[in-house]
């Protein structure tokens, strides 16, 4: 077992309920959520547990990583790795904790395109919140109605235009030699919504080896139509080049320097370069004076070129793939859907109908990461001899249904289904007498259906019980590999396949407080968990059955006009159910599913007075299993921050300045953990002490407002 950093100072955090919305200015009336898919009924009203956050205004942070945003949502955990080669890890809980990079087992969209590709892995680094105006986060059982990998929801949101134009000029500074500046301009003309955002953000990183550049636009155009149509066009870029991979480190490592980055990563020069490249459109028309149509186009093209740490001698098989991972992929898909609303049985009735269609192709290369010279000697940290030629299809066809029924003055019911068909092909075009065929398909099915019962109890309070069955199928890159280390991939893999059940409640009062709280459970059967890792290769296989059960609980608390209080917290137990061997060991049934804390939360406590505001902000965590086997762990941590802002308004525009202190305490803890990590550097530390400051510049049309 690893031990101790040090005992965390806000450990008092985890026994109470302690995780805070990062939005300043929380409405006190529920909102219709985009991403619950009922219109008749605000978020408040509905079976499920659904969060905004507003990300458009006031932030003290530096506008970087989805997860300055997310800390606030409960049961949701986003770890930001110091490590821009590699996403933000993002479960929802405890789906997705098993990911190394990328995102799995959570459902991502921006401006309701997908972020996350047919076989369920999807990316955050595009999403733009210099753009973006809120995130929306369904959890539980009806998450499952966004079909493959749906353990959760996040979507981001870009404002619209306005009248009269505005325009925002951001830029921060922080340790580390962290720079990022932002603009963005919104208005109306001829009749057409314009909100054109770019940022960049330059860093020397925390950690040896881990510089980083982020380059990224974004623009959005609407319209609206007589007879109430509109039609949204939203394209993006995002380039990220040669950003570096500091890698995790071993205890011992980090016992003698948080911050240095292991050999392995200077010796063969880790790093991934990104860009990315995205179209979309959203169309919305009335059908008659009940229904309405939506539909949904997109298409877009991602290179990613990723340099990695494979021995020069796991290089030399002729099975290996080598250490340089060349993707090309250009995806594209479609998202129709009829709605109704009238009356029916004496209550309000709202029924959909719809069916998507996604499509991923992949070239995938892969190429020795070394060289040998003229001397006979080795160079490594370059692209050598091609050892991986194939390309990859995916393509998902969903069809689904859902109604919210409001029966009796005091009882809705909202139910549906979703049938998905994920189906897998590869076609080799690198076969040598060492390294045979590896071309195939195989092709997954499923249907996932979900209800939920709401009871109104009282005026301000809702208590409700939804249940329903949600799957994941493995990604291409855990199909890559089979287990038993034989050509071929690992098609004898299967989804895993879960039930859910949520209990909840939700109370709110006419002053702006709000509580609310769940019991869940998800039962898993057919859980994916790496099989072997050695060599530069993952595979993976099905294990059994798993349990995630647990509680959450938020509330939003105005003490006064000046004063308020935003508190949340997670109990997350995950387990194993059945016991499965592991090179050279076995894990025992009731052994904790790594990556994922038994308690986390956040609590923030603010205070605004005419041109001043300012918070304190605590976040804990509990410690963190990094391994199957349970035999490593991350200690959990508990940090401090403060952030403070004044705003002066002036003839030409309004000027906001602000400051946030990250980790008050300087306390030393792991940020983030690589589950299974193959040469035992599973810790990514956290940085100490940093101040970030900021400045906000409105032009004087925008100060009007």
């Amino acid at each position: 077992m690893t031990p101790r950093l040090r005992r965390p100072a806000a450990c008092m955090l985890l026994a109470v309920p302690c995780l805070a919305v990062a939005a300043e200015d929380t409405p006190t009336l529920p909102r219709v959520m985009v991403t619950a898919r009922v219109e008749s009924a605000p978020a408040f009203e509905l079976p499920a547990s659904l969060d905004a956050v507003d990300v458009g205004a006031g932030s003290s942070r530096a506008q970087v990583n989805l997860s300055e945003v997310l800390g606030g949502v409960p049961g949701l955990l986003a770890r930001d790795r110091q490590n821009f080669a590699q996403d933000t890890q993002l479960s929802i809980r405890g789906f997705g904790a098993r990911s190394t990079f990328g995102v799995r087992g959570v459902r991502l969209y921006a401006d309701g395109i997908p972020a996350t590709m047919p076989d369920g892995q999807g990316q955050l680094s595009h999403f733009a919140l210099a753009a973006g105006d809120r995130v929306e986060v369904m959890r539980g059982p009806f998450s499952a109605l966004y079909g493959n990998s749906s353990g959760g929801v996040v979507q981001l949101w870009s404002a619209d235009g306005t009248d009269p134009p505005q325009a925002d000029l951001r830029g921060t500074a922080a340790r580390y030699g962290s720079l990022s500046g932002s603009a963005r301009l919104r208005g109306i003309a001829a009749g057409t919504g314009y909100h054109l955002a770019a940022s960049l953000f330059d860093t020397d990183g925390y950690r040896e080896h881990s510089a980083a550049r982020r380059e990224s636009a974004n623009l959005k155009l609407h319209r609206d139509f007589a007879g109430g149509g509109r039609l949204e066009l939203v394209g993006n870029h995002f380039r990220s080049p040669d950003a570096q991979d500091p890698l995790g480190l071993t205890w011992a490592q980090v016992a003698e320097d948080p911050r240095q980055a292991p050999a392995a990563a200077l010796l063969f020069d880790t790093r991934k370069s990104v860009d990315q490249d995205q179209l979309g459109a959203n169309w919305r028309q009335p059908l008659g004076e009940a229904g309405q149509l939506r539909v949904t186009g997109y298409g877009g093209r991602r290179g990613v070129v990723q340099y990695l740490s494979v021995p020069v001698a796991a290089q030399a098989s002729p099975l290996s793939a080598g250490g340089v991972v060349d993707l090309d992929s250009g995806y594209g898909g479609a998202d129709a859907r009829a709605s109704w609303q009238g009356e029916a049985g004496g209550g309000t009735l709202e029924f959909t109908v719809g069916a998507s269609a996604d499509r991923q192709r992949q070239q995938r290369r892969g190429y020795e990461n070394f060289v040998r010279g003229s001397d006979g000697g080795t160079v490594t940290g370059v692209r050598g001899a091609l050892r991986r030629d194939q390309r990859d299809v995916i393509d998902s066809i969903d069809q689904y249904a859902q109604a919210w029924w409001q029966f009796a003055p005091r009882w809705s019911l909202q139910a549906g289904a979703r049938h998905s068909s994920v189906r897998f092909e590869s076609t080799d075009h690198y076969v040598t007498a060492a390294n045979p065929d590896d071309s195939g398909r195989v092709e997954y099915s499923q249907t996932t259906p979900v209800a939920g019962l709401v009871f109104a109890a009282h005026e301000d309070l809702r208590v409700y019980l939804s249940a329903g069955r949600g799957f994941e199928t493995p990604t291409f890159n855990e199909l890559a590999y089979r287990a038993d280390g034989g050509a071929g991939l690992a098609f004898d893999l299967q989804p895993a396949v879960s039930r859910n059940l949520e209990l909840g409640a939700k109370w709110r009062n006419a002053a702006g407080a709000a509580v609310e709280a769940a019991l869940f459970r998800a039962d898993t059967d057919d859980e994916l968990a790496v099989a072997r890792n050695s060599g530069g290769r993952s595979s993976f296989r099905n294990v059994g059955r798993a349990r995630r059960q647990g509680a959450e609980l938020s509330a939003r608390v105005p003490f006064t006009q000046a004063w308020s209080l935003q508190v949340a917290a997670t109990w997350l137990d995950a387990r194993f159910r059945d016991a499965f061997t592991v090179p050279g060991a076995t894990v025992d049934a009731g052994t904790r599913i790594p990556g994922v804390p038994a308690r986390f939360g956040q609590a923030r406590l603010q205070w605004r007075s005419g041109p001043w505001d300012a918070a304190l902000e605590g976040q804990a965590v509990a410690a963190v299993s990094a391994d199957d086997r349970g035999t490593a762990t991350a200690p959990g941590y508990g940090l401090l921050h403060l952030e403070a802002a004044r705003t002066w308004t002036a003839g030409r525009g309004r000027l906001r300045g602000f400051a946030r202190l990250d980790n008050l305490l300087d306390r030393r803890y792991i940020g983030s953990v690589i589950v299974n990590e193959a040469n035992g550097r599973y810790y990514e530390p956290g940085p100490g002490r940093s101040l970030l400051v900021g400045i906000e510049w409105q032009p004087s049309a925008a100060a009007g407002r």
